[in-house]
Parts: structure tokens; C-alpha cells; sequence
């Protein structure tokens, strides 16, 4: 019989390529993957990996060991979020991938109501960019992901995973205080700017372009606190959702609203398969009541 937490290694492997990322997946050390992925060749017989230089490349034989792999492992979330369900306690370990925003201003208030109301349950908390948080979801190595969806670059969400929407994070523009825009600005009039903006790879990044053409930014920085004090300092522009700042903007800057209005869904996503387990639920409703508390974005309709 093979063993279960040696799937879940070569399944990571073949998610991560490397036994470093794979250990740091499920939260283990290296060599530990590498003995689980010596003891599951024993075990089955069959090469199952061999060196890519520093990467892990699967045999023919562990590719199919690792299709099946995902979809064992799959049932095994759904029998568990089952039995959770018929206990209708919330227990185990719940893993959020968030987007940095929401790490900040969101996950500590709901974290921290998840261990006040459910002190059997366990937590985890990694920053990642939206695409990354849908595929660590998608393979298993988070229960939950919350993630800032633009229109324009709309995500893709992956067969077997559901979502909501906890409501629309509006940004504006925010200038130094002797900019020359008055309180209300056009889109269309935005392009010649000299331009703050996240790294290139950045979902805000890739907003930028996309929505305000002829954008080239100068200034590539990925902390909206940093590119506040460039702005202050006089140095250019930035588009700032209203979730990543603080109510007291600080000396030096002001806001301009932006017409057609930016603004970005802020989604909570899971797993179809753990869809059952209570912790799920509980997540779900906690950033509920930490977005209301946040009170900078709208509300999603339904929403509390």
C-alpha cells in the first residue's frame, strides 16, 4: 500500500520542481522529501525522479505516480472536510495565501477571530501574488486564498476551486500637493505623468498599462508606503487602492479621483473539495466581518 505522505511529497516535488520548495510546501525539511521520495521508489519499485541540474525532473513512471497522486489527494481533502462536517467542530489547520494588501489589512483582524472563537483551530499565513495564490490553492498547499481580482486582468480560476466576493476595492490617484490636476481627473488625461508604480510581473503593474495607455513608469517600487513618500517627495504619480493606505494620508500628498473609476474585486477562493469543513466557513465569515471593519472598500451585494 502506498504510503499517503509519500504521495503528498512526490505531489509537491512535481508542483515545485525542487526538493527546497517542495520541504518548505509542507512545511519540512529537505532531506525529509528526499527520504519520503526514496522510500516511495522502494515502495512502488520504479525511478520516480532524477536530477535536472538543481531542479527534480519526473520519470515517465512518476508522472503518472503524480496525476494520480493529485487526484488521491483531492479525495482525501474531501473525505476529511466530510468528516469535519459531521463533527461540526472547526479544528485542524487552515493555511490563507493572501495578496500583500490584504495581509496587512485584513488577515491580523480575522486571524485573530479565528483563534479567539475557535481556539482548536490552527493557522497559517503566506504572502503571495493573486496568480501565485491560485495555484498554491489549486495544488493543495492552502486552504484558503484571498485575492485582488482587476477587470482588466481578470483572473482565471481553476476547475475545482470556488470563490466570493467580499466586495470592490476602489482606487485613486494620489499626487504631490502642488500637482497641477484639480479634485477630479479623466483617465485619458493621465498617460504623460511621470509614474510610480508595483514591479513589473505585479498584477497592479499590469493593471497600470492596461487601463491608462501610454503609461511608462519610472519608478518600480512594491510597498504603497514607499510610493506615497516618493510622492511627497515630489518625484511623480500612483494609482493606490484605498485598502492599502491609511485614512490620514501623509504631509505632502493629496488625492485626485479617477474617472472611469479603478477599482479591484477582493475574492476569497477554496477549494471545492474542502467546501464541507467547517474552518472554511468560519475563514469565509471572519474577512467578511474584517473587510465591514476595514470600511474602505463596497460591500459586495449580499454582503453584511
Amino acid at each position: 500500500m502506498i504510503d499517503l505522505g509519500r504521495l503528498r511529497a512526490l505531489h509537491a516535488v512535481a508542483s515545485y520542481k525542487t526538493v527546497l520548495a517542495a520541504g518548505e510546501a509542507l512545511h519540512c525539511t529537505p532531506s525529509a522529501v528526499s527520504q519520503q521520495l526514496a522510500k516511495l521508489e522502494r515502495e512502488t519499485g520504479a525511478t520516480l525522479v532524477e536530477k535536472d541540474g538543481r531542479r527534480l525532473r519526473l520519470t515517465e513512471a512518476g508522472q503518472v505516480l503524480a496525476r494520480h497522486a493529485e487526484k488521491v489527494l483531492a479525495t482525501v481533502d474531501e473525505a476529511e472536510a466530510a468528516l469535519a462536517a459531521h463533527r461540526d467542530t472547526v479544528t485542524g489547520r487552515l493555511t490563507v495565501a493572501a495578496f500583500a494588501t490584504a495581509c496587512r489589512a485584513l488577515l491580523p483582524y480575522a486571524l485573530h477571530r479565528l483563534a479567539s472563537e475557535h481556539p482548536q483551530l490552527s493557522t497559517g499565513l503566506v504572502e503571495v501574488n493573486p496568480h501565485e495564490g491560485l495555484e498554491v490553492l489549486h495544488r493543495g498547499h492552502a486552504d484558503l486564498a484571498v485575492l485582488d481580482d482587476w477587470p482588466e486582468v481578470a483572473l482565471r480560476y481553476p476547475s475545482g476551486v470556488r470563490h466570493v466576493e467580499l466586495g470592490w476595492d476602489v482606487a485613486d490617484l494620489i499626487v504631490p500637493s502642488g500637482h497641477r490636476f484639480g479634485d477630479t481627473v479623466s483617465r485619458s488625461k493621465l498617460g504623460n505623468e511621470r509614474w510610480i508604480a508595483a514591479p513589473a510581473g505585479d498584477v497592479c503593474h499590469q493593471w497600470l498599462l492596461r487601463a491608462i495607455p501610454g503609461v511608462r513608469p519610472d519608478f518600480h517600487v512594491g510597498e504603497f508606503e514607499t510610493q506615497l513618500t516618493l510622492i511627497a517627495a515630489g518625484l511623480g504619480v500612483a494609482v493606490i487602492p484605498r485598502l492599502a493606505r491609511s485614512k490620514d494620508l501623509p504631509p505632502g500628498v493629496r488625492v485626485v479621483h479617477v474617472t472611469p473609476e479603478p477599482k479591484r474585486r477582493v475574492v476569497v477562493a477554496w477549494r471545492e473539495a474542502s467546501a464541507a469543513r467547517p474552518a472554511i466557513g468560519a475563514a469565509v465569515e471572519a474577512l467578511r466581518q474584517s473587510w465591514i471593519r476595514a470600511g474602505t472598500g463596497r460591500p459586495a451585494p449580499g454582503a453584511p
